[in-house]
C-alpha cells in the first residue's frame, strides 16, 4: 500500500532546498507539469518516497549552506564589484558569468579559485538561461545586468544610428529576460540587481515598470529599490539604482541604510603623490579639448572637458574614460591636466584604499579604464549587502530549520509570462 504525503511539505522542502520546478522534476524522474500541479494544490497526496528523497536533498543543501555560508552568483559580473561585499558577509560564489575577456582576466586575478573549486566561470549567459538547471542552487542571484539599452548614452548613441533599444533590443535588451528565467527556474531567497539612474525613466518609465513587473507579478518577489549616490563613500559623483528582492515578506527598509554622515571625501584623498608623465594631456590633445569646449559655449550647452582639484568630488567615471579623459581631468600647477591612473579609479571605485594596491590590474590601461568606468562603487554595494545580511540569514535559517508553524495556503508556484 503507497503511502501518500501532503502537499504542503512538499512545497516546504522545495523551498528549503532552493529549488525551481525543473530541477525538482529532474531529481525526482518526474514531469515539470507534475511538480507544478503538487505546488499549485491539484494533487493534495503525494508519493511519501518522493517526499523522503526531496527531504533528503534540502538537508544537504542546509548543511551547505551551514559549512560554507550561503551561496550565490554573479551574473554580468564585470570586474566583480558585487562579488567582494557578499563574499564578505559570508557568501560562497558558486557560478559567474562575464562574457568580456579583459574583465575575465582582472576577475579571476583578484578571485583566483582551488583547483578543486566546485565554482564555474562562464562567458555568454544565454545558454544557461535556456537551460537554467545548468547555473547551480543558490541563495543569492547579484547581477550588475547590462545597461547600455536604458542608460542616457547608451540610448542616444542608438537613436542616432536608428538602432532599437530597451526591451526592443535583439541582443544585450533581452539579457533581463535570461536573468529572470534563471530566478524562474531557481526561486533563491533574494537577489539583488544593479543598474543606471535613468533605468526609471527610461522610455517613459515604461522600461522600468516592464522590470518591476516580472519581479512581482510574475516571479513573486518582495522588491525594494533605491537610487543611491557614490559621494558619501568616494570622491565621485555616481548614481546608480539598486534593486533588491526576497522570496518571503521581510522588514526589510533601504531606507536603513548605513551611509556615512559628515562631509564626504573629496579628491586629494585618492590622488597618487607622484603619476607617470605619460598621464599628462599632450598639447595637441589639449588644445583640442579647448577648442571644442569653446565651440559648444557659442551655441550654450556645457559640452566639454571637466577640471578638478584636491578639495572636489568628481563627475560619473565612464567606460569612454579611455578616449580622452575629458570628464575628470585634473588640475597640475604649471602644467597641463592629466588623467587619472587606473590605480586612482581603482580608488575611485573604492576596489581599494589609497596606497594598499591590493586590488590587481593585470590588464592594459584602456581596458582597465572602461572596466572600472562599468564598474560598481564597493563601498556602496558593501552597505546594501550589510542590510541585506540579517534579511538572507533569517530566511534561510527559517527554510533550513525546523518548519514554521503554519504555512500560509495559497501560495502557488508563479508562471512566469516570459517566453521559455
Amino acid at each position: 500500500m503507497m503511502d501518500w504525503a501532503d502537499a504542503n511539505e512538499f512545497i516546504e522542502l522545495m523551498d528549503r532546498a532552493g529549488l525551481g520546478i525543473a530541477e525538482t522534476a529532474d531529481l525526482l524522474g518526474v514531469h515539470d507539469r507534475t511538480v507544478r500541479r503538487y505546488r499549485n494544490g491539484e494533487h493534495s497526496r503525494i508519493d511519501r518516497l518522493k517526499i523522503e528523497k526531496l527531504r533528503e536533498i534540502a538537508n544537504e543543501r542546509c548543511r551547505d549552506r551551514q559549512d560554507g555560508g550561503f551561496r550565490f552568483i554573479d551574473l554580468f559580473a564585470g570586474i566583480g564589484g558585487l562579488r567582494r561585499p557578499f563574499g564578505e558577509i559570508g557568501g560562497r560564489c558558486v557560478f559567474t558569468s562575464e562574457w568580456d575577456r579583459f574583465c575575465k582576466e582582472t576577475y579571476t586575478a583578484n578571485f583566483p579559485e582551488p583547483v578543486d573549486s566546485e565554482h564555474e566561470f562562464v562567458g555568454d549567459i544565454r545558454p544557461y538561461a535556456e537551460n537554467p538547471g545548468r547555473v547551480p542552487t543558490h541563495d543569492v542571484l547579484l547581477a550588475g545586468f547590462p545597461c547600455q539599452p536604458f542608460s542616457i548614452a547608451g540610448v542616444s548613441k542608438k537613436n542616432a544610428l536608428g538602432r532599437p533599444h530597451g526591451f526592443l533590443c535583439n541582443t544585450q535588451g533581452t539579457l533581463f529576460y535570461d536573468l529572470a528565467k534563471i530566478l524562474h527556474h531557481h526561486r533563491p531567497p533574494a537577489f539583488l540587481l544593479e543598474n543606471v539612474k535613468n533605468l526609471e525613466r527610461h522610455d517613459g518609465g515604461r522600461t522600468f515598470a516592464t522590470i518591476m513587473h516580472v519581479l512581482q507579478n510574475e516571479l513573486g518577489y518582495s522588491v525594494s529599490t533605491r537610487v543611491i549616490n557614490s559621494s558619501s563613500w568616494v570622491p565621485q559623483k555616481r548614481e546608480r539604482i539598486f534593486i533588491v528582492g526576497f522570496r518571503q515578506e521581510t522588514d526589510f527598509d533601504f531606507g536603513k541604510l548605513a551611509i556615512p554622515t559628515g562631509p564626504g571625501p573629496t579628491l586629494g584623498s585618492i590622488l597618487e603623490p607622484k603619476v607617470d608623465p605619460k598621464y599628462t594631456l599632450t598639447a595637441h590633445l589639449w588644445n583640442y579639448l579647448k577648442e571644442y569646449k569653446k565651440k559648444h559655449s557659442r551655441v550654450g550647452n556645457g559640452f566639454g572637458y571637466s577640471l578638478f582639484g584636491l578639495d572636489d568630488v568628481t563627475r560619473t567615471l565612464s567606460a569612454r574614460y579611455y578616449k580622452d579623459g575629458s570628464e575628470i581631468l585634473i588640475r597640475q600647477r604649471g602644467r597641463r591636466p592629466r588623467r587619472l591612473t587606473p590605480r586612482e579609479c581603482a580608488c575611485l571605485m573604492g576596489f581599494e584604499k589609497p596606497g594598499e594596491e591590493k586590488f590587481r590590474i593585470p590588464v592594459s590601461d584602456t581596458q582597465a579604464y572602461r572596466q572600472f568606468g562599468n564598474a560598481v562603487v564597493v563601498p556602496v554595494v558593501r552597505a546594501v549587502a550589510q542590510l541585506m545580511k540579517p534579511h538572507i540569514v533569517e530566511i534561510l535559517a527559517r527554510e533550513g530549520g525546523i518548519p514554521p508553524a503554519s504555512r500560509e495556503s495559497g501560495i502557488l508556484m508563479p508562471e512566469l509570462a516570459i517566453a521559455d
